[in-house]
């Protein structure tokens, strides 16, 4: 089970303490715990929580992958999360506060289903849900980083800038520095062009971290950041950085 409050994961600690045929496997407080407990321990049904902070509920299921989830029942305090569709893509959710009756009648809902529906149908309801809550959010607000076996979340506001390095990027984060493995081109796409900028083939800036451009010869410039980091602004790419310097004087 993950949840943030310590009170509603005891209520389904309490109620599932009355299955003879269930064994509580763990607990999570966030979701940085219940990606490291979902792939360490491979539970058969999992109980998410959606409202947490950093990484919520949707964030743990594109972190670990459809494939790698088990069963889930999502856990809301808000009926508008309900209309995304649960009953199609999960097994069930449980609308905050729930009682014994309510949370009884949903886990034999999982059983039921867990006992006649192939594991394969499952994951594609997940697959088909992710898919919805990525075309409903255009763009990353956050990036996932793994790194000797832990793993950070990054808010895409907080990248100073981004440089290739072969099949990775890295992102400079104040003067923290995270690889992740992903190439320049497919994380220009996933990131918001009205606040990422490719300055040149292997740079992508914060737009709200430049300070000012300096001219250089053959038409490129010098980039400046505000934390006095200078990177190079290409002939190439040149344009659509002026183009928005432009718009916003």
């Amino acid at each position: 089970m993950v949840d943030d409050e310590p009170l509603a994961r005891e209520r389904i600690k309490r109620y599932l303490g009355t299955e003879p045929d269930i064994e509580i496997v763990g607990e999570c407080a966030n979701g940085q715990e219940a990606v490291e407990a979902i792939e360490s321990m491979s539970p058969d049904l999992l109980f998410l929580d959606i409202q947490m902070p950093e990484l919520d509920g949707f964030g743990v299921l594109e972190v670990v992958g459809a494939h790698k989830i088990p069963a889930v029942v999502f856990v809301t305090a808000y009926d508008k999360y309900a209309l995304r569709a649960f009953d199609v893509h999960a097994l069930d959710y449980l609308l905050k506060p729930f009682n014994r009756e309510r949370f009884r009648r949903s886990l034999a809902r999982a059983r039921e289903q867990l006992e006649h529906e192939k594991m394969g149908q499952l994951d594609q309801r997940l697959l088909t849900l992710l898919e919805d809550l990525k075309a409903e959010q255009k763009y990353l607000d956050r990036l996932v980083v793994r790194s000797v076996g832990r793993v950070f979340f990054l808010k895409t506001d907080e990248v100073d800038w981004i440089e290739a390095a072969g099949n990775y990027v890295r992102l400079h984060v104040g003067r923290e520095g995270h690889l992740l493995r992903e190439t320049m081109s497919r994380l220009e796409a996933k990131l918001n062009p009205d606040k990422f900028l490719r300055i040149h083939r292997s740079t992508l800036v914060n737009i709200d971290r430049i300070k000012e451009l300096q001219p250089l010869f053959s038409g490129d410039y010098t980039v400046i950041l505000r934390d006095g980091k200078q990177l190079t602004l290409s002939r190439s790419y040149r344009d659509k950085l002026l183009e928005l310097f432009d718009k916003s004087s």
